[in-house]
């Protein structure tokens, strides 16, 4: 395809063709498709041709040329002679390429198009009116946009090997003399075609991993300025943690003794009612100084490092109850736990989880005459799942959501003791292992909690 140039060099936006019957100077072409004609001697660098005899339709879809940046899209080519004819005749060679074929009648009229656009090559012809091909060539070099375009000079009056020497010193890539085989002037530039393409592609390939490299610098910075904050953070948590335990411990242990010297070294002068009274301030110090605990605790949890290792739950859960019967050696209680439910984790902090999950369900039974708890494994939807089942006390499903919340409880402490911290220790356990830990249960009816274990984030 061609683009028509009008007098100041600009594209109009139209794909031309040869029309029927249109005069073409200078080029005489035979009557059968295919035959190689040579333009008359009176045209500057005329050159063998293959031009059909059947005129090539205007297509509608076809434009001006267009920058190398649409992946698919042709790059241009620039043709460069003073003659029609030969202009005509290159673009009947290279038309089959698919590319944009722009013409240009002068050296002049090719440096403005160079101005505007990247081209892949360009054909130059050698002998031109008022600047030639070597003049034009050595303005294109000077350039930095269009240094490194290939160049290859066409020629009709060059018997010796003179001005081949000098388009070679100007950057010309080859040196051909007309008339010349189309079919070569076609592999050629093909070749740089391709080389074009490949080139446009890794300069887009550069500029996205520049730019991915940039961003992930950006995300670096980013992520490390997070960092450095939740570190920030994490010693400021660490310094209110120790505040907390040593200003907040203090008064504490100093109003249960009080209390007990009081009780103690006054006890006769006290009426049952006042005795009562200070037993109750020595419970409550008590209750405040396991909640401080419990509060560290959780905290100690959520920032604890955690160690990948194979883990046989089944195992840990055993010595758990073992410990549950050693406070309790009275109580009977039918425990089931399946063997081998080994995952990988950080072994101490899913000890804890089993502790607290375990230990509830152990505290829930305690008013049930036949109790009875299992530790077993189920496949949900293809993944492991765990469970720990008893038949105590339940719970009413309308506050599920509560239950994994810090010193949210569902059961008064006077019927079942605690702080309500032990299953927001579990449920912070198991996200700590990328897994999920949910509840179900009936008042009365016992309750069963179900927890899946995926790659602990560090």
């Amino acid at each position: 395809m061609a683009v028509p140039v009008s007098p100041d060099g600009r594209a109009d936006g139209r794909t031309v063709a040869q029309a029927p019957g249109e005069a073409r100077t200078g080029v005489a072409v035979e009557s059968r498709e295919g035959s190689v004609a040579e333009d008359a001697p009176a045209g500057n660098g005329a050159v063998a041709s293959v031009l059909p005899t059947v005129p090539v339709p205007v297509r509608p879809s076809d434009s001006a040329p267009v920058r190398p940046s649409d992946p698919v899209a042709p790059v241009n080519i620039l043709l460069v002679d003073d003659q029609p004819a030969n202009l005509l005749a290159l673009e009947a060679m290279l038309q089959g390429l698919g590319q944009n074929l722009i013409k240009a009648e002068s050296g002049r009229e090719a440096l403005k198009w160079l101005l505007t656009h990247e081209f892949a090559v360009i054909l130059l012809d050698v002998k031109m009116p008022e600047m030639d091909g070597f003049e034009t060539a050595a303005m294109i070099r000077e350039r930095d946009k269009s240094r490194d375009t290939p160049i290859i000079f066409l020629t009709a009056g060059d018997k010796g090997h003179t001005d081949a020497v000098r388009g070679y010193a100007v950057g010309a890539v080859d040196y051909l003399v007309k008339p010349v085989v189309p079919e070569i002037v076609r592999s050629k530039v093909a070749v740089f075609v391709e080389l074009a393409k490949r080139t446009d592609q890794l300069r887009r390939q550069t500029d996205l991993l520049r730019r991915s490299e940039h961003e992930a610098r950006e995300l670096a910075e980013a992520r490390a300025e997070l960092v450095a904050d939740l570190e920030h953070k994490n010693r400021e948590l660490e310094s209110f943690s120790y505040a907390v335990s040593h200003d907040l411990r203090a008064p504490l242990r100093r109003i249960e003794s009080f209390s007990r010297a009081v009780v103690e070294s006054q006890g006769e002068r006290l009426d049952p009612e006042g005795r009562h009274y200070l037993e109750r301030v020595g419970e409550a110090s008590r209750q405040m100084g396991q909640l401080i605990d419990d509060v560290l605790y959780l905290a100690r949890v959520s920032r604890a490092e955690l160690r990948q290792l194979e883990v046989d739950l089944s195992a840990v859960a055993a010595v758990v109850i073992d410990r549950l019967r050693e406070t309790e050696p009275t109580r009977k209680v039918e425990v089931r736990i399946r063997p081998g439910m080994i995952v990988s984790g950080d072994g101490q902090l899913l000890r804890i989880a089993l502790e607290n999950l375990l230990g509830n369900a152990w505290k829930f039974t305690a008013r049930e005459p036949n109790p009875r708890i299992e530790f077993g494994q189920v496949q949900v939807a293809g993944e492991s799942s765990y469970f720990v089942r008893d038949n105590g006390a339940g719970f009413d499903m309308t506050y599920v959501d509560k239950l994994f919340t810090p010193f949210q409880r569902l059961h008064l402490a006077s019927e079942f003791p605690g702080s309500g911290v032990g299953l927001a220790t579990v449920q912070r356990i198991i996200h700590r292992h990328a897994g999920r830990v949910w509840a179900e249960g009936l008042t009365g009816q016992g309750a069963t909690f179900h927890f899946t274990i995926g790659r602990p984030r560090v």
